[in-house]
């Protein structure tokens, strides 16, 4: 499939990346709040499967098997209330995709090939229902790479594991930025022509605010 910004139908993309903590799941949310797009949470998606897969038993380490299991599974893409949401066989895992066993094994999961080639067709799907604000990890690099509006979204180390831990989050910020970053396929890192924001200091009020600057910036007129 083309990753045209456009969808082919005039909708666009604002690809939001970033690293674990860093306030991109937030930014994007507000922005699609503020500028009444779709908000499409990646990486939920990849905690669907992981959860998946460790429902059946199988060993997320094992590349393999994820890819073979994958081809089993029924995933199913919608919306509510404006937010992404996904289905695996038919059920919504709900809370348990922010379980301790599915944190310690999604980065595992997400490097598997198969996996992130099924799961981005699935992404640019979405572009055909309206614009998108969609964060996740290599959505400005590999989901939406042609699109103008890109923002990478950063923090400081000790910043993102405090709010890891003040959402009851207790994996490495490190081992999880070590994981995506070093993985073959789609590794972490920052877009052509995407800006860095660094939401160490910022509140989401002054975050969200400095995130429409960038947009406007980078000629997203309706960006107010």
């Amino acid at each position: 499939m083309n990753p045209d910004p456009t969808g082919g139908n005039g909708y666009v993309a604002i690809a939001i990346d970033g690293p674990a903590a860093s306030g991109k799941s937030t930014l994007a949310r507000c922005l699609a709040e503020r500028l009444g797009l779709i908000m499409v949470n990646s990486g939920l998606m990849y905690r669907a499967v992981t959860w998946k897969i460790l429902r059946m038993g199988a060993d997320p380490s094992d590349s393999t098997e994820v890819a073979r299991l994958l081809q089993d599974m029924d995933l199913g893409c919608g919306l509510r209330d404006g937010m992404s949401v996904i289905t695996v066989d038919g059920v919504d895992p709900g809370d348990a995709l922010r379980e301790p066993a599915v944190n310690a094994s999604v980065s595992l999961v997400a490097a598997v090939p198969e996996v992130r080639e099924r799961l981005v067709a699935l992404q640019r799907e979405y572009l055909r229902l309206g614009h998108v604000v969609m964060e996740g990890r290599d959505i400005g690099t590999v989901v939406f790479p042609d699109t103008p509006y890109k923002i990478y979204v950063d923090a400081d180390e000790t910043v993102r594991a405090a709010r890891r831990k003040d959402m009851g989050e207790i994996d490495s910020v490190a081992g999880r930025d070590k994981a995506d970053s070093a993985r073959a396929t789609a590794p972490l890192r920052v877009a052509d022509g995407a800006v860095v924001l660094d939401t160490s200091d910022h509140t989401i009020e002054t975050g969200v605010k400095a995130a429409i600057e960038i947009l406007q910036n980078q000629g997203l007129a309706w960006a107010r």
